[in-house]
């Protein structure tokens, strides 16, 4: 049986390993850090090291694994956003990390923002499992603990989907999608909404 626990600060490193595994082939994370930029996979691992950090484990709702080999990054509700302060805060890390890259994802980034929901709603940033252990429900498990919340307070729950093959698992939790979002000189984006569901 797969047991799921709060993610810590001390669990960053490894699993943003785990992470970086998880998006090696996304088309996202292949726009932000192309396949032929110098120390992509470290680059790719400090950007999640990054998130953990900075954005999701400080502020937000982060479920793991014993393994470490899955995570469910949320943010709660009216908390997505940065502000600018929060903006200031870690532009000195993602400039190490996405280099030239920073201006085309920071172009797409306002994108995606003007388009988030406005309605208050528990927001997946990131939802990812080590291609070595998927497959064994370990998603679905690192999401369950904030679904179970949505649905105990009548909380809506959005996310965004980088890879359209991934849409019937979203389906499979009550998320539908709302549209299709091109990033600029960029892949798709499919933003899901997920109704709370009655508790059974």
């Amino acid at each position: 049986m797969t047991t799921v626990r709060k993610a810590t600060m001390a669990d960053a490193t490894e699993l943003s390993r785990s992470l970086a595994a998880a998006f090696d082939d996304d088309p996202i994370m292949e726009w932000m850090l192309p396949r032929s930029a110098r120390n992509r996979a470290e680059r790719h691992r400090k950007f999640h090291e990054l998130a953990l950090r900075k954005l999701h484990l400080p502020h937000g709702e982060v479920y793991t694994t014993d393994g470490l080999e899955a995570a469910a990054e949320w943010d709660p509700p009216n908390q997505w956003r940065l502000g600018p302060w929060g903006q200031l805060r870690v532009l000195p890390a993602f400039i190490r990390t996405l280099g030239s890259r920073l201006g085309t994802v920071l172009s797409g980034l306002t994108m995606i923002e003007k388009h988030h929901p406005k309605e208050p709603h528990y927001y997946l940033g990131i939802l990812g499992t080590d291609p070595q252990h998927q497959g064994k429900g370990l998603g679905s498990a690192v999401l369950k603990p904030v679904l179970d919340l949505c649905d105990a307070q009548g909380m809506p729950a959005y996310l965004e989907s980088s890879k359209e093959s991934n849409i019937p698992f979203y389906n499979r939790h009550g998320f539908e999608v709302t549209s299709t979002l091109h990033m600029p000189k960029g892949p798709p984006l499919w933003p899901m909404w997920r109704d709370p569901q009655p508790r059974q």
